[in-house]
């Protein structure tokens, strides 16, 4: 089963934090880990410098990426179906469970919010 990853275990990823390194390095040898586009775009949005962004571009290529056509407008008509927005849940967060729910993945979080939303069926624990 994929595992969606979602940018706060990648910060603490990429910050060499165990367990979140050590589990994604094992998950990505057996392409196991997936990513989206739109957290890809919160964590080069963190990016400290152009050297780092330019780092972060090139590692992430190389991960698989999860793509559903239309994400934005689907994940949009989600939340307003499900009131994401009135739990504090965004958009870009409301992308990650959609995908999550829509190839009956499991989500990787740190997130308290959508941990709370998400039906424990759905997310990767340690």
């Amino acid at each position: 089963m994929d595992i969606l990853v979602d940018s706060s275990v990648w910060f603490e990823y990429f910050k060499r934090n165990d367990p979140y390194y050590k589990d994604i390095q094992t998950y990505l040898e057996i392409l196991g880990i997936k990513i989206i586009d739109p957290v890809i775009g919160e964590i080069l949005q963190g990016a400290f410098n152009q050297k780092e962004l330019n780092y972060l571009k090139t590692y992430l290529q190389f991960v698989p990426k999860i793509e559903i056509k239309d994400l934005f407008e689907k994940a949009g008509q989600f939340s307003f179906e499900n009131k994401l927005d009135s739990k504090g849940i965004g958009l870009i967060d409301a992308c990650l469970i959609y995908t999550t729910i829509e190839t009956n993945g499991l989500l990787w979080t740190l997130d308290k919010k959508i941990i709370n939303f998400l039906d424990k069926r759905f997310l990767y624990r340690l």
